[in-house]
């Protein structure tokens, strides 16, 4: 059986996610190529991992690989070109966050690919998360009734790369590297494309990166759903003692909360039933 050709653009932090990803889980997919800007370091990374070929021409890369897919692990700023680029050579996207730099180059990469009669995927990894996918079925199964409130924390004391720091690579700071988990939570846990209504943010610079970046360090952003729900995204590149990343959902008859980096849990409470339970995989209709 012929398994589906990748060719990985980037070499950094989380291009080394994606390739370990498709090694252990992806066995129908096989990384052929690697590009990245340095010839030596996208060499370095082929024979690291046993991909075949690498380049530092991103165009090359795309259209003489024999791919099929291109995975776009690159800086922001790059993503609008890559993404024409595969769109051209006719190839499938999976794209991470944020999709791009601001909401033009968005709009043209989802034309382009449209156009190309090509899959656009942006790669939204919350909505995969075991546990996180736990939360989104009891919700589903009606454990904490109509959501009216949920919030999304993801901090950290600041990026891997000095990529990040400059808004002109980047586009942004905290929340734009990382709010966009949290807003594409909110709208899969709402379900099909949730009307929104409002978005407020409160952003604050300087703290412990003043002298780094101008971008936003920490935030809180508000969005508010037509359907009465709200979603509480807080981010931060200020926040000192390791990774934090978690979960809440508020509903009219329950609540779930759930640490990404905590156990593997899922405090539930639901009037309907389901009571306090600690969920470890297993159906809390039983308990």
């Amino acid at each position: 059986m012929s398994r589906t050709k990748v060719a990985l653009l980037g070499a950094g932090f989380i291009a080394e996610i994606h390739t370990e990803s498709y090694h252990r889980f992806v066995p129908d997919a096989e990384i052929v190529a690697v590009f990245t800007r340095k010839a030596d370091r996208a060499e370095a990374f082929a024979k690291k991992h046993h991909i075949a070929r690498w380049f530092s021409d991103l165009d090359q890369a795309i259209a003489e690989s024999g791919c099929d897919v291109v995975d776009v692990c690159l800086p922001n700023f790059l993503h609008h070109r890559a993404v024409l680029s595969a769109a051209r050579a006719g190839k499938h996207v999976i794209i991470e966050k944020p999709i791009a730099l601001n909401l033009v180059e968005a709009d043209e990469m989802i034309v382009a690919c449209r156009g190309a009669d090509r899959a656009l995927m942006y790669a939204e990894e919350l909505c995969f998360a075991p546990k996180y996918e736990r939360v989104h079925k009891l919700v589903n199964e009606g454990a904490v009734g109509k959501i009216f409130q949920m919030r999304q924390c993801e901090k950290h004391s600041g990026p891997h790369s000095d990529w990040f720091y400059d808004v002109d690579q980047s586009g942004g700071g905290a929340l734009m590297d990382m709010g966009c988990h949290g807003i594409a939570w909110f709208r899969w846990m709402l379900g099909g494309r949730p009307k929104v209504l409002s978005v407020y943010a409160h952003m604050q610079g300087g703290l412990i990166h003043g002298q780094r970046t101008r971008a936003e360090v920490n935030s809180l952003c508000i969005v508010e759903f037509e359907s009465g729900a709200i979603g509480v995204a807080e981010n931060s590149w200020a926040k000192h003692g390791g990774m934090d990343d978690r979960v809440e959902v508020y509903g009219d008859a329950g609540v779930v909360y759930a640490d990404l980096f905590l156990g593997n849990s899922a405090l539930t409470y639901s009037e309907k039933g389901y009571g306090y339970a600690i969920d470890e995989g297993l159906d809390l209709h039983h308990f």
